[in-house]
């Protein structure tokens, strides 16, 4: 007697013909398409036992179905990008989502070194200084315009160079007579103190601080014998070839201060009327 051999589900005998075996028993073909075969998403038809079937994402598709939604390029053995529902194969997904290079406009490609400022992308390799056209990679750099510097390139191109030592300023420094100086190079021509933030004047288009050109060049008090800078509000009064401070100027006998008012000259002394008519 000969063993019965039928499809677990039509019961319709299985001598000679295709059949799959499942873990519950044997299916004609019919029967395992109809129960075990999973429904393409972009066809919506059965993909078949013979149908080479992909899934991504608990989507199942027939091999010829899975593509590219813009271009149709088939995706079955290339990469590709899921965009919101789309498929999409690489190249259309740079073209719409991806940035273009600045320089050599490009697609710059996901997961490539680039370089993003001011709203703007560039390769790596494609971000280059203006001068010694070298990629500044991520070094730092200097816009100017619609150019970009290194640092060397642009402190040797437009940085002002100090009066005194000829080298670049890079930040911070001291302009005297419209000519740019470092700090520290912007000293007294006479004792050398930096006259960064100090009171100075110049004598012949050099600066001297207060006291050098007191020393140097100011008037001498002919009573004191200090200098007469007139810095700090300072007042003089000169009488011909003479100076006074004005609190220095002062009768030589009681010592009454003579500013504003007559005096008398004495060979080398001044003198009230006071003190002249007693003598």
């Amino acid at each position: 007697m000969t063993e019965c051999f039928d499809c677990d589900n039509c019961k319709e005998s299985l001598y000679g013909r295709k059949y799959i075996q499942m873990d519950n028993g044997p299916y004609c073909i019919p029967c395992y398409d109809s129960h075990f075969a999973n429904t393409c998403d972009e066809c919506k038809e059965l993909i078949g036992h013979d149908c080479r079937e992909l899934y991504y994402e608990d989507r199942h598709y027939h091999e010829h179905c899975f593509r590219c939604f813009r271009c149709d390029r088939s995706l079955a053995d290339e990469p590709f990008t899921c965009q919101g529902e789309e498929l999409l194969c690489n190249d259309c997904y740079c073209s719409e989502f991806s940035s273009k290079c600045i320089a050599c406009e490009k697609t710059v490609m996901p997961g490539s070194r680039k370089l993003e400022y001011n709203g703007q992308t560039w390769h790596e390799h494609c971000f280059i200084c203006s001068s010694c056209q070298q990629p500044i990679g991520s070094r730092s750099f200097i816009p100017d315009k619609k150019d970009y510097y290194c640092v060397p390139c642009y402190e040797s191109k437009f940085a002002p160079r100090c009066t005194r030592c000829k080298k670049t300023l890079t930040k911070g420094g001291v302009t005297y007579r419209d000519e740019p100086w470092h700090k520290e190079c912007f000293v007294c021509t006479g004792c050398k103190t930096p006259l960064a933030g100090q009171q100075f004047t110049s004598q012949d288009d050099n600066p001297y601080c207060i006291k050098c050109f007191g020393n140097l060049y100011a008037k001498k008090c002919s009573a004191c014998t200090k200098p007469i800078t007139g810095f700090g509000g300072g007042k003089y009064v000169s009488f011909e070839d003479r100076h006074w401070h004005h609190n220095c100027f002062n009768c030589a006998r009681c010592n009454t201060s003579l500013v504003g008012k007559g005096f008398i000259p004495d060979n080398d002394e001044i003198l009230c009327r006071d003190c002249t008519s007693d003598l």
